[in-house]
């Protein structure tokens, strides 16, 4: 009967959190060859993953010495008994015979299962002690070390893995590079980035001539916050190896904003013209800075390397469209459509949207309709609704509202909104309050249907449900600066309670000092009240910051009462050279016939 052997490397990774020691998810990385093939450098979130380091020469372990000694009938008992136990849940009691029965025949291959029962067993002391020990049987096994150095980095013991980190580098003199790249992202997480660096400047000084080496530090540099430190280290890194685009890359990171950043990537691709992803790097950081022809230049040259990426002819097509070059976006829109490796959903929105700015509407439409599904989905049936009742299909607006499938309340706020909206514009101001009311009912405390629903009820007639609206909303939020405005104005226009309404807005006003709406709202409740100066003065403020028809009808209505006639009327005309239709302006005209 042979040995089970166990792909220990692969299985022990995702049991590391059971121990509740913060072991960093990208370990993987270092421990095992057989998990992680071609190990890539670790960057940070901002930059693009490098490229991989140069071939190397792999040295493999030397196989484990075993002991000359048959297999007891107590040591195959013992042997089932463990492994039943496993099988079983019993992790405790697994652990602790094959432990027993590793150090009775002190055979490596019991050793390693030993070590994989005591990780499974969750203790980090037990679990610690099994590797060692296995360690000890098999010097010669990287596969040993390095699960040996996982955990004590997992646990924070810096100080205990250091000896044996320094012999694992020593080891893999062919390696030492790969080593150090699948090292940091385990010695990443740990809080004290000041002892990290330190650790890593030791480990390091025996290999200055390894480009990882710098790599390293430089990581280590930043995270502790020592900016100089890692641009040495970094620059060191890329002189050893000119053709690595990752140093690149992070030198210009850490430079940039400033125009350095942008240089250091321009230079490197004038040497390097085909190196991938430092161009994508290049053209996402000039997108970052609106330097959107720059920008689009780079995703051009890597499209051209690569005609048939989709991506790149979407993102050049959005830059495009943000450029205001509709016919370039529209033919890379249509060639990433057509390529078929994009999702179509996306296509057909961002088409729409074109089609939209061109005011070709109705193939903006039909594009909105196209989009079935995805991300977009719902933003398109708002579009298209939106289109439908600019067109004067009100109905078919409605129905394709009510035909959407909101995700969450955020959607379902903002279609119901939509609705009373149209329904407001076409003056079907009941109908509107109606569906708002409807709304309601599912969501009785949301404050902007509690806000929209009191405006609609008032352009409706029903004073006493608005107000009881505004009130249960400034209940919910005694902050709410607009409620309050709002109840006090539709008192001020109807000039009920003049004296509860001066006192809501300015309410109001304390909230929000320098809202215009409120500062208009403030201004005519002085003029109810018979304060023409400070009217005026409310008002102008207020039309100094949003010029709105109804502040300037306000405003002209005042300056007349107040005797400065002339301004009213100069202020009537101009307004009413802007706003023609106003009802408001034009009352004020018919009104005061000036």
């Amino acid at each position: 009967m042979g040995w089970r052997e166990y792909n220990l490397n692969c299985r022990l990774l995702p049991k590391l959190n059971a121990m509740r020691y913060p072991l960093p998810l990208l370990l993987s990385a270092l421990l095992l060859s057989a998990c992680a093939h071609s190990p890539k450098p670790e960057v940070s979130v901002a930059t693009p993953p490098p490229a991989a380091p140069p071939e190397r020469i792999v040295q493999e372990d030397p196989p484990p010495v075993l002991p000359e000694q048959e297999l007891s009938d107590e040591w195959l008992y013992e042997f089932m008994l463990s492994e039943f136990a496993a099988q079983r849940g019993h992790n405790d009691l697994a652990a602790v015979t094959a432990g027993d029965l590793a150090r009775k025949t002190r055979d490596p291959r019991v050793a390693k299962r030993a070590a994989q029962l005591a990780f499974g067993s969750g203790q980090m002391e037990r679990t610690l002690e099994a590797f060692r020990y296995w360690l000890e049987l098999e010097p010669g096994s990287s596969l040993a070390r390095r699960m040996y150095i996982t955990l004590l980095l997992g646990g924070g013991r810096l100080d205990e893995a250091k000896p044996v980190l320094a012999e694992l580098l020593a080891a893999n003199k062919f390696e030492t590079g790969r080593v150090l790249m699948q090292t940091y992202p385990m010695l990443a997480p740990y809080p004290d980035k000041a002892k990290v660096l330190l650790l890593l400047t030791e480990l390091t000084q025996p290999y200055p001539e390894v480009p990882e080496s710098h790599w390293v530090l430089a990581q280590a540099a930043q995270a502790n916050n020592d900016r100089e430190r890692a641009l040495t280290e970094v620059r060191r890194a890329r002189s050893l190896r000119a053709e690595w685009d990752a140093p690149a890359m992070f030198e210009a990171q850490l430079l940039l904003p400033q125009e350095q950043g942008l240089t250091v990537l321009k230079s490197y691709l004038e040497a390097h013209s085909d190196a991938r992803e430092v161009r994508l790097f290049y053209a996402r950081t000039l997108l970052g800075q609106k330097k959107l022809a720059q920008s689009r230049e780079q995703f051009q040259k890597v499209l051209a390397a690569d005609p048939e990426n989709s991506d790149i002819a979407f993102a050049i097509a959005l830059i495009s469209m943000q450029m205001g070059e509709l016919d370039v976006a529209e033919d890379q829109l249509k060639q990433a459509l057509r390529q078929g490796n994009k999702d179509e959903d996306t296509m057909r929105y961002y088409l729409g949207q074109l089609n939209e700015a061109r005011q070709h509407e109705g193939e903006a439409m039909d594009d909105y309709r196209a989009v079935k599904a995805g991300e977009h989905h719902f933003t398109a049936q708002l579009r298209l609704a939106f289109l439908l009742n600019k067109a004067g299909k009100l109905e078919e607006a409605r129905e394709v509202l009510h035909q959407t499938s909101p995700i969450n309340n955020v959607q379902r706020v903002a279609a119901v909104s939509m609705e009373a909206q149209f329904l407001r514009e076409a003056e079907q101001f009941e109908a509107a309050y109606q569906v708002l009311l409807k709304a309601l009912e599912k969501l009785p405390n949301h404050a902007d249907l509690l806000y929209e629903a009191a405006m609609m009820a008032d352009r409706a007639g029903r004073y006493g449900e608005m107000e009881k609206l505004l009130r249960k909303l400034i209940e919910i939020k005694p902050d709410n600066a607009h409620a309050y405005n709002a109840l006090g104005y539709s008192l001020l226009e109807r000039n009920e309670r003049l004296s509860e309404a001066a006192l809501l807005v300015e309410k109001a006003l304390q909230l929000e000092p320098n809202d215009p709406a409120i500062q208009d709202s403030a201004g005519w409740a002085a003029y109810r009240q018979g304060d023409y100066d400070k009217s005026v003065g409310l008002l102008r403020r207020a039309y100094a910051v949003n010029p709105d028809p109804e502040i300037a009808a306000h405003l002209v209505e005042v300056l007349w009462q107040k005797g400065e006639r002339a301004e009213a009327e100069r202020l009537l005309r101009d307004n009413l050279k802007t706003h023609p239709d106003d009802k408001l302006l034009l009352g004020v005209k018919q009104r005061l016939k000036p």
